[in-house]
Order: structure tokens, then C-alpha cells, then sequence
């Protein structure tokens, strides 16, 4: 195993395990993206830079990686095109290019490999400042992008494999599962504190297709990531679920094993403080499109979070999603000091 520095900020970490905590563009114009994500020492850069800006202010960094990197791994080409997102050049079109257009097996080491690397280079020169953390697309949205060949604004495609071929969805869900969960033990062993699962599209399933076409999906991840590890010797790390939109699996969310679930920005603190019951560790979930706003708005609305999450409770605050890339860094700044600074205010008043 790799020797790692000493870490100094474990907030997240223990937020996550619900333990008692204190209070949380240059390179990509000369790269292509992908080439960024494939460069160890240009992710771990890139990783880096919002962790040196914001010194103090962050307590984790997550890797610079993509979520389709699976699809790669799996034979697909994919390329991140200026204005428009994800460009998949052959995508599924029939349930016969499981077999015709995608690997049988998957050597995670072989195919993702970079991304271990750029993990244990910037685990080790975050030496110990804040925890790393890496990810993986959830298998309903890779599977997703896989088949409408980039973004979709109704999911047409994918939509109609889940419902004309169920069966064969399913097969296919299951293999982005499998090298989901081979891709996730290899990012904890290679340095990775704690990760997060994204089902981006989660909520453009009903309860029920979510139930059969998502649900079952992401709860084998974390079982068996869990477990592996455990059987491999190894500490198993804090696991976050993310399904955007999908409000209405709250409670299930709860039960499959993940220790935080993220959520986003439409989703009220109390309703899911109530359905969750304190089984999982709360985070999010603040309007990306909120930094847009001035100084003041973006302050109240950070107080107004932090006071509906509860600053003594289980919660990481977080945004409800990505931030957008054309957001002021000196409004991300604001708002990452008024969460320190009210934080410290509503903790000071709670033991008071």
C-alpha cells in the first residue's frame, strides 16, 4: 500500500460518518479535456488550484475526473466538445452493441489506471491539508449517456431501451455496475478517502422505473464496494449517493448502505431530515445559479440553509450540484466564508 501523509482535516469524514465535527481555468484552455483527465500531474493540478485559492476554506478535494470515463473503459469514444458537452461518436443503439461495441471484461488497471495515478500523486501533494475524494457515474446515467449519445432534454433514447427492452437494459446496467464497483475499490486503494456515486438523471425516472431501473443498481455498489474492501484488508471509506431529482426515493436512499446522501437544491432540509430520521449524513444544497447572485443574497441564502439543515445535525454543506464554470471565484469565496462564519455563529448559539 502507498505511504500517505498524515491528515490534518477530517471534517467530511467524520461528517459523513455522522460523528461530531467542527465547521466546510487556464490549464483547461491549453488541454483538451480528456487529455487533462489521462495526464496525472494535469488532474492533480487542476485538483489543486481550489484548494490553494481558497486556503482554509475547503475541507475536500475531490479529483478532476469525468463520469464517462466508464463508458471508455467499456470501448466507447467520447469527446468534451466547446459548448456542447459530451459527444459520444458511436453510441448504443441496439441491445446487439452490448455485445458488438463493448468490452467483454474491463481491466480497471489497464484502462483507468491514469485516474489511480493522478489520485495517489494528489493525495500525496495535498499532504494530509483536506481528504480526496473520487467518484463514478451512477450505471441508469451512464447508461443514459451511452445511448442518447450526449445530453438529451428528454431521454427519448434510453428511455425506449428501458421499456421495448428491459431485460437486455438491465444486462447492460449490470456490466456498467460491475466496472463501477472494480473502478470505485481501485480509487480507495490508490488513495481515494471518500466517494460519491452521481445519478444525474436519476430523477427523470418515475418512483417505479427508479425502483426498477436505478435502485437496485447503486445499492450493489455499496455492498460490494463495502465488502470487498473489507475482504481485501482494507478500511472501508464514507460512500455518498447523489440522485438528482429523485426526491422521492429519499427513504430507500437511506437504507442501501451509502453513509451521506447528497442532495439538491429542490429538495427542503426538513422533509428530508424527517424522512431520513439521521440514518445518513445530509449534504447540499444551495442553488449553483445562487453564486450568480450579489454578496447580501448569497450570504441569507446560506444562513437560510444552514439554519434549515442544522448546523449540530448530521449535514456537509455543499452546493446542490456542480458549480457552473462561469461563476465569479470571488462570489464562491463568499459563500465559502459565510458557511465558516455563520457556522461558527449557529454552533456558538447552540451551546449557548
Amino acid at each position: 500500500m502507498n505511504e500517505f501523509p498524515s491528515l490534518k482535516n477530517d471534517l467530511i469524514i467524520r461528517a459523513a460518518r455522522g460523528q461530531k465535527t467542527e465547521q466546510f481555468r487556464a490549464e483547461r484552455l491549453k488541454h483538451d479535456f480528456f487529455e487533462i483527465c489521462r495526464t496525472p500531474e494535469l488532474a492533480t493540478l487542476i485538483t489543486l488550484q481550489p484548494i490553494d485559492r481558497y486556503d482554509g476554506l475547503l475541507d475536500a478535494a475531490i479529483i478532476f475526473s469525468d463520469i464517462l470515463v466508464i463508458p471508455q473503459a467499456l470501448g466507447l469514444s467520447v469527446e468534451m466538445l466547446p459548448e456542447k458537452g459530451p459527444v459520444f461518436l458511436d453510441p448504443l443503439v441496439v441491445p446487439e452493441d452490448i455485445d458488438l461495441k463493448l468490452r467483454n471484461k474491463v481491466d480497471v488497471d489497464h484502462e483507468l489506471g491514469y485516474v489511480f495515478e493522478a489520485i495517489t500523486m494528489t493525495r500525496k501533494a495535498l499532504n494530509g491539508r483536506v481528504p480526496l475524494l473520487g467518484f463514478i457515474g451512477a450505471p441508469w446515467t451512464l447508461m443514459a449517456y451511452m445511448i442518447e449519445g450526449g445530453s438529451s432534454r428528454t431521454l427519448s433514447k434510453a428511455k425506449t431501451w428501458l421499456f421495448k427492452y428491459p431485460e437486455e437494459s438491465k444486462r447492460l446496467l449490470q456490466k456498467i455496475t460491475d466496472v463501477g464497483v472494480d473502478f470505485l475499490i481501485g480509487q480507495v486503494k490508490a488513495g481515494a478517502q471518500m466517494v460519491q456515486v452521481f445519478d444525474s438523471w436519476g430523477g427523470e425516472l418515475s418512483p417505479f422505473d427508479f425502483n426498477t431501473f436505478s435502485l437496485p443498481f447503486i445499492t450493489q455498489i455499496a455492498k460490494r464496494v463495502k465488502s470487498q474492501l473489507k475482504n481485501d484488508g482494507i478500511e472501508p471509506v464514507p460512500m455518498t449517493i447523489f440522485c438528482k431529482g429523485s426526491w422521492y426515493a429519499l427513504e430507500s436512499l437511506s437504507n442501501i448502505g451509502y453513509d451521506t446522501i447528497s442532495l439538491d437544491w429542490t429538495i427542503d432540509p426538513i422533509y428530508a431530515k424527517n424522512i431520513t430520521k439521521g440514518k445518513v449524513t445530509l449534504q447540499g444544497n444551495l442553488d449553483p445559479n445562487m453564486l450568480y447572485g450579489d454578496h447580501d443574497t448569497i450570504r441569507a441564502s446560506v444562513r437560510k440553509m444552514l439554519e434549515a439543515f442544522g448546523t449540530s445535525e448530521r449535514y456537509i454543506v455543499n452546493l446542490g450540484h456542480g458549480i457552473l464554470p462561469t461563476v465569479d471565484p470571488e462570489n464562491a469565496r463568499v459563500f465559502l466564508e459565510t458557511i465558516h462564519n455563520v457556522g461558527l455563529e449557529l454552533n456558538n448559539n447552540h451551546k449557548n
